[in-house]
């Protein structure tokens, strides 16, 4: 009888996961609990929205060896427009959405148009584009605070799903919330039995059955404590929803879809993806187009929880989605970065600002400490990737 194939699992795949919970942990223990209180798991939600949403973007960007500097000043610029057209000029919201990403879109193939048909340096164009919009989002407001919002605009940012509630341990759940959690669960494991059918079809090494078992758990106890949470408060967030359709729809743009490899290819080495016949041009022009459209998405949702929009708006926005990128091991591993390492980077920020706001940390301090969790986390991936080599 032929012997299985065994192969321990890369826990250096895990590795941010590890410290996302330990970074956890400690602030639960600085703050007696505090941090994982429903109200504040809600917060963690909506504070980070933007990061996450940005940072899916800019992945594609760390992916092709370079970044958008301006990503802050098209947030604060596209919520600017969103908030002068329906306060204003009393446009109706979804109109008044549509043309807030076009204007998003337009920012980011003007961009694109600089750097992939004329060869202008990708940090040159995009600090120049940090500039521009942060004039243009400037004039527009008259250096004032447009607002308030109507609630129909600010639900997209601060507003939950309709809910269900049933009395449990003295308080309430959202049923529907548990619901979504049960599905979530159900996929997991419908997820990791295909990975493992796949490797069996085709006699890849596995995985011990034990080590599988422990993923799988560690990744349910940590699904079901956020929904739990939630669940706990006032339910489903609406963008919660909209981070994961579009976190969901750009992993399988870059996983599964000739585009995406197109992108790994060019960030692996453009000469030789041009060689093979990859339009390169076609393809940064592209990643900058779409790292616009999303940037309008988050400055509508920057706007809506806020109830107003400001011209200082997204400021440093760009640094917070780079870092999340790179955290997540978006490019310090030779461009192998996955839509979902750059949502834990994300998160990883998340929890650390969170954290240190609930401590009362300096925000000079706070700095210090985002400064070297970024600098830790790419100088660990870099030495173990040498080492391995």
């Amino acid at each position: 009888m032929e012997k299985k194939k065994t192969v321990n699992l890369n826990l250096k795949q895990y590795g941010m996961v590890f410290a996302m919970l330990i970074i956890f942990i400690i602030f639960y223990v600085m703050t007696g609990g505090v941090n994982a209180t429903p109200m504040n798991m809600n917060n963690l939600i909506m504070q980070n929205s933007y990061v996450i949403i940005l940072a899916t973007g800019m992945l594609l960007c760390v992916l092709t060896g370079n970044v958008d500097l301006g990503v802050g000043s098209y947030v604060a610029l596209c919520g600017a427009v969103a908030a002068k057209l329906i306060v204003e000029n009393n446009m109706n919201i979804p109109l008044a959405f549509l043309i807030t990403i076009l204007v998003g879109v337009a920012f980011g193939a003007f961009n694109g148009f600089f750097i992939a048909y004329l060869n202008i340096p990708p940090f040159v164009v995009t600090l120049a584009g940090m500039l521009i919009g942060r004039g243009l989002t400037y004039t527009l407001l008259e250096s004032k605070t447009v607002g308030p919002l109507p609630n129909a605009y600010v639900k997209v940012g601060a507003g939950f799903f309709a809910s269900s509630k049933i009395e449990f341990g003295g308080g309430t759940l959202d049923i529907i919330t548990i619901l979504v959690a049960v599905i979530a669960t159900v996929l997991v494991i419908g997820a990791e039995l295909k990975t493992i059918k796949t490797q069996q079809k085709y006699g890849f090494a596995m995985a011990p059955t034990w080590q599988t078992g422990i993923k799988v758990a560690a990744t349910l106890a940590i699904l079901w404590f956020f929904f739990f949470k939630i669940a706990s408060y006032n339910g489903i967030p609406i963008i919660l929803l909209l981070m994961a359709v579009i976190v969901g729809i750009y992993h399988f743009i870059t996983s599964k879809t000739v585009a995406g490899r197109q992108v790994y290819a060019l960030g692996g080495n453009e000469k030789a993806a041009r060689l093979s016949g990859i339009d390169t041009k076609k393809v940064y022009f592209w990643v900058y187009t779409n790292m616009g459209f999303l940037a309008a998405i988050a400055g509508i949702v920057l706007s809506a929880r806020n109830a107003s929009a400001t011209p200082k708006a997204g400021d440093g926005f760009e640094l917070d989605a780079i870092a999340a990128c790179y955290i997540g091991g978006a490019a310090a591993s030779g461009g192998v970065g996955t839509v979902v390492g750059a949502v834990i980077g994300a998160f990883v920020m998340g929890i650390l600002n969170n954290g240190m706001f609930l401590i009362g940390l300096s925000t000079d301090l706070q700095k210090v400490v985002k400064g070297l969790v970024l600098l830790g986390a790419v100088t660990f991936d870099v030495l173990s990737s040498k080492k391995k080599n």
